[in-house]
């Protein structure tokens, strides 16, 4: 099983359009959100490009955004941890 960890950037929220259209991607096993952290658990990953778009809200106005990151990892095998960042938002 492949776990997603997606911090979100502060201020913003996950919306449920975007819970919803991740729901109805096969490969998702299942999502959780726990404070200010997205996870998404995935059947297994193979060599096939993939794509997941989340949508976020702004709720509460936040200067100088610090970036935040994308954690992929396996769930059996943490070790292979790989990390991004995200600092940004397209409306």
């Amino acid at each position: 099983m492949v776990i997603i960890e997606v911090s979100l950037l502060s201020g913003f929220i996950m919306t449920s359009r975007s819970r919803m259209l991740l729901e109805n991607r096969t490969i998702v096993k299942k999502i959780e959100v726990k404070a200010n952290v997205v996870y998404i658990y995935l059947e297994k990953l193979n060599d096939e490009s993939q794509t997941f778009i989340l949508l976020l809200e702004q709720v509460i106005l936040v200067k100088n955004l610090k970036p935040a990151s994308i954690k992929i990892y396996d769930y059996y095998q943490p070790g292979g941890l790989q990390i991004s960042y995200y600092s940004g938002v397209r409306s």
